[in-house]
């Protein structure tokens, strides 16, 4: 991705989250990978993410989704893309919940790194056209998932084990 420049805008906005260098590198490796193993052609975009609390991501998904709970990430894209299309210069906005991902990491065994650039990865393939509305668009955005993460040597995050009964929170 030598060619690339995604220009990564970071917020800390609330929650006790890693330091600025070290959830910038979770991001900027996740967006790689997913760019890499996507197949997707040198480009020059912009991506915002946003490091918030459930409060915050509450009221988000509360506007935007007429759901009023937190959730574990909200993806905002700039422009609508298709799966598997080439996107723009402006990719959009990913808004993650502090307390929800610490609470799911921990109940699911997984450190919290892991869980950490799942989401990131989950919420950057919505960016770029992926969705799970219905099973096929799940499996294949899962699918997805499973071989970006495994670039990152990042186990299966849907591998059911006793620990890990849900992953995404779809709320």
């Amino acid at each position: 991705m030598s060619e690339n420049a995604i220009h990564i805008d970071l917020l800390i906005e609330a929650g006790h989250w890693p330091n600025e260098t070290t959830l910038e590198e979770l991001v900027r490796n996740a967006v790689n990978a997913a760019w890499t193993t996507l197949g997707l052609k040198p480009a020059q975009s912009e991506l915002s993410v946003v490091f918030t609390d459930d409060a915050s991501i509450q009221a988000l998904n509360a506007e935007w989704r007429g759901k009023n709970k937190p959730t574990n990430v909200l993806s905002f894209p700039a422009f609508p893309v298709k799966a598997g299309e080439q996107p723009g210069p402006m990719l959009g906005d990913i808004v993650l919940a502090f307390e929800t991902v610490e609470r799911e990491a921990g109940e699911e065994g997984k450190p919290f790194a892991n869980h950490l650039t799942h989401l990131i990865v989950h919420g950057f393939l919505h960016l770029l056209g992926y969705d799970h509305e219905n099973d096929e668009e799940a499996e294949v955005m899962e699918g997805r998932e499973r071989e970006i993460l495994h670039a990152l040597a990042i186990p299966d995050p849907y591998a059911v084990s006793d620990l890990n009964l849900t992953t995404i929170d779809h709320g």
